[in-house]
């Protein structure tokens, strides 16, 4: 209830609201519908807990006084306020995942229902740009149905619109992480472009064969000088060696930078942004944060000891499996059922069934001399390569943090699974970088659209130092 309503004694279990801090919309194992952080008369900010608005019916005056002081500090904009407007609307009723997929509808789908959200408050602000970001796959399933909504919503609304598909690897990380980023200006402003890829990093397949046309890269006539696609060893082998019931502490780093990359992500906040005053929120300098793996239970420990520590690694070295016809994994009929002291398979019926027996994917081991695939929100070794590469465990948050670009100063919040989810969930650093880039010139008005809709970056506008070689540009794809 409201401190202003607050007569006589409180009845049991009930609280007095002292101020609303923040607002959000949902969140993990909560209800869709709008939250606050509530400060509770009494208690000390550590008590602070996010309340979703049904149970603030009592508490009229607070959202007010809430409301009001968000529009007096530009917490809550209105129309024509805005200047630039960023998201990533989920589509998950999209995922390959999900057995029960709208292909006739996909927006009926509520999983699907954000992007339309996202275009609710593009026509509601009207902000001068617009950057949306999202999976190849809203370009691919229904025939590209969700990405050519967004699309057309944007030039309905009387916006500018361009679409590209972009590799992280291709702007220096040893990922390839293929995402779409849809740009929209207003016809006032000039619209961003794309930037073109600094690094080397040949594609293999992701693209949708209807948007090829889309992904950013070189014309083949052309011959740009680019420089080396970075792998897993440039990104993660300075850090210490931890294992799987590795505790959550800040540790030092033991061995200096060993590459360009490791120099450049472990500078301090101070060092990398260029800022004038000392840097009181990250680590002290020689420390190292979030260099932990998600602990696996007793069972899957036991496997993953086991599968070897070599290249190509995976469940299918295990005992008892063999490789039938058409590389499909089974059971080898001739060796005994393998047992862990548990009670349970060595081998899981789940990883022989997995994308019918033709997956090398779980409990597989990542190599020093590979550009990984793509960072997600789970740690979890059952369906996808995520072993380190010469120790028993799967990579660390750190770990994942590097290959998504994230600088070592980034401290990550929250239980460990929550923080492999924020990792997974992001834009990677350089890609965002990049388009942050493009963004400031247009907004600057420092170029047009007379040299086409992409943008050559600035030599070594990454971290510096790393070879050059010239390449053809358009083997530029996801693997």
């Amino acid at each position: 209830m409201d401190e202003e309503e607050e007569e006589g004694e409180l009845e049991k279990d009930e609280y007095v609201v002292q101020k609303l801090t923040d607002i959000c919309y949902g969140g993990i194992d909560r209800k869709s519908c709008i939250y606050f952080k509530v400060q509770w008369k009494g208690y000390g900010p550590e008590e602070d807990t996010w309340e979703p608005i049904e149970n603030l019916s009592d508490c009229p005056l607070k959202i007010k006084e809430f409301v009001q002081e968000g529009h007096m500090r530009k917490v809550l904009p209105l129309p024509g306020d805005v200047d630039v407007l960023c998201g990533g609307p989920p589509c998950q009723g999209i995922s390959g995942l999900n057995r029960f997929r709208n292909r006739d509808d996909p927006l009926n789908d509520d999983k699907n229902r954000q992007l339309v959200t996202f275009m609710n408050i593009v026509s509601y602000l009207r902000p001068k740009f617009v950057l949306m970001e999202n999976v190849v796959d809203i370009l691919q399933f229904a025939e590209g149905y969700l990405g050519r909504y967004a699309l057309s919503r944007l030039v309905a609304m009387n916006y500018q619109s361009r679409l590209g598909i972009m590799l992280a690897g291709c702007y220096g990380l040893p990922q390839f992480r293929m995402r779409t980023f849809l740009w929209g200006a207003l016809t006032t402003m000039v619209l961003p472009k794309h930037p073109l890829p600094t690094h080397n990093v040949v594609i293999r397949g992701g693209a949708p064969n209807a948007f090829t046309q889309s992904v950013v890269a070189y014309d083949e006539i052309q011959n740009p000088t680019l420089k080396n696609a970075l792998v897993l060893e440039d990104a993660i082998s300075d850090l210490p060696k931890v294992g799987n019931d590795q505790a959550d502490d800040v540790m030092e780093y033991l061995v200096k930078p060993k590459t360009e990359f490791q120099r450049y992500i472990r500078l301090s906040r101070k060092e990398m942004l260029d800022y004038s005053f000392g840097d009181k929120t990250g680590p002290g300098e020689g420390t190292l944060m979030d260099h932990c793996p998600l602990r696996l239970n007793k069972d899957d420990y036991e496997r993953v000891k086991r599968i070897p520590f070599e290249k190509g690694a995976n469940f299918r070295d295990l005992e008892g499996v063999r490789v039938g016809p058409n590389n499909v994994a089974e059971f080898d009929p001739e060796i005994p059922r393998v047992y862990l002291e548990s009670g349970n398979p060595l081998v899981p019926e789940y990883a022989i069934k997995f994308r019918s027996g033709k997956s090398l994917r779980p409990f597989g081991r990542l190599w020093w001399d590979e550009t990984v695939p793509t960072v997600v929100t789970s740690a979890n070794p059952h369906s996808q390569r995520i072993l380190h590469p010469s120790q028993a465990r799967v990579l660390t948050v750190r770990e994942n943090a590097r290959l998504q670009g994230f600088p070592d100063y980034y401290r990550l919040d929250g239980p460990i699974k929550e923080r492999y989810m924020q990792v997974g969930n992001a834009v990677a650093v350089p890609v965002a970088r990049a388009l942050g880039y493009s963004l400031g010139l247009a907004y600057l008005r420092k170029h047009d659209g007379s040299d086409g809709p992409m943008l050559v970056l600035p030599a070594n506008f990454f971290s510096p130092g790393q070879t050059e070689a010239v390449v053809p540009a358009d083997e530029v794809a996801e693997e």
